[in-house]
Order: C-alpha cells, then structure tokens, then sequence
C-alpha cells in the first residue's frame, strides 16, 4: 500500500465520520419531526384495520374512510384536552382559594388518627415536609410561571396534533407511502424481499397496536367505574392517567396502583380516616388488584400472543434488557421494535439454529 492510497484511506474515513455525525446532528435537530413521524405511524398501523373494514364493509371511498379515521382519532385526542384543562384550571383556581390552616388541620388530624390506628410513635408530617428539600426550596412565585408553561405546552400540542393527523392522512390515504421510502434503501434485486419484511412487520405491529388499545380501553373502564362507584373527585382523568400508565410494562401498574391511592387519600381529607379513608382505600385497592388480573390473565396473553407470536418469558427479558439499557422508553419500544427484528432476522439469517428457534411462530 502506497502513500497515496493510505492517505486517501484516512481521508475517506474522517469524511465518513464528519456526514455520519453531521447526519446524528440533523437527526437531533429535526427530533420532534421524527416523533410526529413515528406517532403518525403508529395511528396508522391502528387506522388501517378500520379504513379496510369501512371500505369492505360499507364501500365508503378510500379518501373518505381515512378522513372518517382520522375524525375519530382527532374526537379522542380533543376529549382528553377537554378532560384535562378544566381540571387544571379548577386545580389551579382551587390553590388560589385554598384555606392554608385549615389543610394544616387536615393534615394534623389525619396524621394524629393513621399513628394512633397504627399504634406507632407520633410522626409529624408537617415538620417533615418543611425539612423536605422540597419544600425548602419552593418558590410561590413558580405557580403562575407553571401555568404559563402549561399553556405554552397546551399550543404546541395543538400543532403537533395538526402535523400528526396530517402525516397520518397520507399514510392511511395510500398504504405502499411508506413501503415506497423504505424501497429506497434495498439493493437491486431485493426489492421483494424488502416488501415481504415490511408487509409481515407491519401486519404484526398493527395487531399489536390495536391490541394495545383495547387493553388501556378496557382498564380505563374498569378504572372509571371503580372510582365512579365510590365516588372519588375526577374519575375519568384519574382512570385514563392510570389506564395509560400501563403502557409502560411491569412498571406502569406499580405506579399507577401507588398514584390511585394517593388521589383516593387526598380526595378524603377531613374524613376519619379509620372509618373512611382506610376501608374506601381497601375497597378500591382490592378493585384496582382485580383489574390488574383481568389485564395480566385475559388482556396480556392475547396480545402478546395472538399478535406479536412470542414468548411471555421472551417478551419479560426482552423489556427487562431495554429497560436497563434505555430506561422507561426503552420498555415501551421494546416488543414493537423486537417484533420487526424477528420478522428481520427471519429473512436474512434463518440459516441460523437460534433464529430459527425464536421465529418458528412468525
């Protein structure tokens, strides 16, 4: 190898390296446009069941079943903004009102009556809550700031639905969009090979999707009517938190399990809490723990089983290593992402005795 040669070598890699970090850079900067991107994809992975159905079914036109999709989805995105701003507006009104030594009361009394109900030494929230750091360092001042954020975040969503549901359009109004793009980077020659990963990937993860919803559809009704029945303030938002909550595997009920007692305790006070706060708390805990076996013995095992075709051990490692690896997204992107490895994995290395072990179900 001459001079020459190796300094060509030297200055091809460094110009690899500068495109590929100016194209990680480009990639970060247009990060927000990837997640409307990845979002539409996944409206569209749900819708496209739904615009085949309205097609078939009813011989609506293409055009106008997407646009009849596209409405729904845009009805649920726009309930869950009418759910949720009242209550921030009414939480917020309701901090500006608030009665602070009467809540000290409150406060007092309901940790007089859990240390006596619990026949332990006097513990003193208050005083724990002022050597909290927390507390320390609050500044009244941030609440108006907080909600002028929150209106800031309230207009920016407003253009990521619009971009979301415009992207969502074009890839449900023509289904080969986005197989075409994908083209793009086959070889010549591998085109059908390409299509044939693509259309199983996609088949798989819009069973996996529309499964997804269902079960947060369904917990978030069995939470509704459990909070419902005993009367706790805001039901629906409180039932949708934790409904959604569950997207994130393992983790997600934990958190909304723990979330659900504490609006069930903060909606209570005043109350005795051994003849009311405690029994209600049992009651909707023991509700919330029978909704968690509906989902992990019916919801879970037809989703992961019927549309992802693997193992419940397979899918626990797989989400335990992402999460691991890549925190709380990682075990939300876990399976669907795991999924298209498979389907990828099945056509390029079935050669291999693994392979063909962890997709003989595909």
């Amino acid at each position: 190898m001459n001079e020459k040669t190796f300094s060509y070598g030297i200055l091809r890699a460094l110009g690899i390296i500068a495109a590929l970090f100016l194209l990680l850079y480009f990639l970060y900067q247009i990060q927000s446009v990837l997640v409307y991107i990845a979002i539409a994809g996944v409206i569209s992975l749900i819708g496209r069941p739904f615009v085949i159905f309205l097609r078939s079914r009813f011989r609506i036109p293409n055009q106008m079943a997407v646009i009849i999709v596209l409405l729904l989805v845009l009805i649920v995105f726009v309930g869950i903004i009418l759910v949720f701003v009242p209550i921030l507006i009414e939480q917020s009104q309701y901090l500006g009102r608030i009665d602070v030594e009467a809540f000290k009361t409150d406060i007092n009394e309901l940790n007089n009556q859990i240390n006596t109900y619990l026949g332990v030494e006097d513990i003193n929230i208050l005083e724990s809550l002022k050597q909290s750091e927390f507390i320390q360092g609050l500044d009244v001042n941030l609440i108006p700031k907080f909600l002028n954020s929150v209106f800031g975040i309230l207009g920016a969503t407003l253009i990521a639905i619009f971009s979301i549901m415009f992207i969502s359009f074009f890839l449900l109004k023509d289904s080969k969009l986005m197989l075409n793009s994908i083209l793009v980077f086959a070889n010549r020659g591998e085109e059908d090979k390409f299509q044939r990963v693509f259309n199983k990937i996609k088949i798989l993860l819009s069973r996996y999707f529309v499964g997804l919803t269902m079960q947060i559809t369904v917990l978030f009704i069995l939470y509704l009517l459990l909070l419902t029945i005993f009367e706790i303030n805001n039901p629906i938002a409180i039932a949708f938190i934790c409904a959604f909550l569950n997207l994130v595997p393992y983790l997600g009920p934990i958190f909304a399990g723990i979330l659900m007692a504490l609006f069930v305790i903060s909606s209570q006070l005043g109350a005795d809490f051994q003849m009311v706060i405690l029994p209600k708390l049992i009651y909707i805990m023991l509700g919330y723990g029978i909704s968690q076996l509906i989902d992990n013995l019916i919801s879970q095992p037809l989703i992961f089983g019927a549309s992802v075709r693997s193992h419940p051990l397979e899918i626990f490692l797989i989400i335990l290593i992402a999460g691991l690896l890549f925190g709380v997204l990682g075990m939300v992107v876990a399976v669907p992402f795991y999924t298209a490895l498979k389907v990828i994995a099945k056509e390029s290395l079935s050669e291999y005795k693994i392979v063909k072990r962890l997709t003989r179900d595909l």
